[in-house]
């Protein structure tokens, strides 16, 4: 059975931001609504747009409480600032009162300007090499220097913590749970012997990949396409609230959907835009798989670890039966075989 009532807190935190707090949260920093609020779409945080008196919309984000340090938030503000300043199309916090990140009661947030757009068409050679270039500009800024306090996605973090969580809380069916945890050992053991564990070693063809600050969370959902004829038309990127260190590619691959030749044609897109304005390490193709994978297994944990935020059971109902376990693990085992084909050739 799914993680259940017995999991569930009577009193999660998010169910004291109600609207009237939402609005004066904004207040307390100089904005004031009209009334008009709706929630989109975010699981991790809470997030709103607000139409605000004198006509424009602001987006406020209300972070949620104990996932990242206040340290660990505004890196992630400064490195949108950067993005911004080299005049990449980032939706950054606005500036209020001197700051970007605020507090009330007991929430920390802060406050974008609204951007419309729709998801990119990812088929368009044009729609992707334009979004190729403007992610090859947000990793030459990203590899300018290092993050201090946001950890980097490896192994350890996504993988191997994820499983061992789900195994140490029982979150799995005693029916699935010895497949799935065989499927998920398999799985991580062929990642610890691919490149993406040569960073530290240094042994992957003698030459270590780097790690740069990332957006992270690069799918289409997070790109804001605009029309090209429009001033200031084309892709916008949002939310950086996963920004870590970790290879390019990372940024790349969750843009890549279909067969084989679909995924190659895509990334060959990116990869045409992408080189016009920074070179791509061809190593890092056979990490996509790997990523992939990691990416795959922590999602299970993250919707484990959050089943007490009541919006978690609403809206992801068929999570944590037996079924969704036997399907995890025929997708470890695809995964499995997939990590073991040669990688994507542009």
């Amino acid at each position: 059975m799914p993680p259940s009532s017995t999991a569930t807190s009577p009193s999660h935190p998010y169910e004291a931001l109600t609207p009237d707090v939402v609005m004066d949260a904004l207040a307390s920093v100089g904005l004031y609504g009209d009334g008009r609020l709706m929630a989109l779409s975010s699981y991790e945080n809470r997030v709103y747009q607000i139409h605000l008196e004198d006509g424009s919309a602001v987006v406020a984000k209300f972070y949620r409480p104990g996932r990242w340090s206040e340290a660990q938030i505004l890196e992630e503000h400064a490195f949108a600032a950067e993005l911004m300043a080299a005049e990449i199309p980032v939706v950054g916090p606005l500036v209020l009162a001197d700051r970007t990140l605020h507090a009330f009661a007991g929430f920390a947030f802060s406050v974008s300007p609204s951007r419309g757009g729709r998801a990119p068409e990812l088929d368009d050679f044009e729609v992707l090499e334009w979004i190729g270039r403007f992610l090859a500009r947000i990793h030459t800024v990203g590899a300018a220097r290092p993050f201090v306090h946001r950890p980097a996605l490896d192994l350890q973090s996504f993988g191997t913590a994820s499983r061992d969580w789900l195994l140490a809380h029982d979150k799995i069916p005693l029916d699935v749970q010895g497949t799935w945890q065989a499927a998920c050992t398999d799985a991580l053991d062929l990642i610890a012997a691919s490149a993406m564990e040569t960073r530290a070693t240094g042994s992957f063809d003698t030459e270590p990949l780097q790690f740069i600050r990332l957006h992270g969370d690069c799918h289409p959902g997070n790109i804001l396409w605009t029309p090209t004829e429009r001033p200031g038309g084309g892709p916008h990127f949002v939310d950086l609230d996963d920004a870590r260190s970790g290879p390019a590619v990372q940024d790349l691959w969750m843009l890549l959907s279909g067969d084989r030749r679909q995924r190659t044609a895509q990334l060959s897109g990116l990869l045409d835009g992408y080189e016009q304005f920074r070179a791509f390490d061809r190593r890092e193709l056979a990490l996509i798989e790997p990523l992939r994978t990691l990416r795959l297994i922590h999602y299970s944990a993250w919707l484990a670890r959050r089943w007490a935020d009541p919006i978690f059971p609403i809206n992801f109902p068929w999570f944590g039966s037996s079924d969704y376990w036997k399907g995890q693990v025929d997708m470890l085992h695809e995964q499995i075989e997939a990590m073991q084909e040669p990688p994507l050739v542009v």
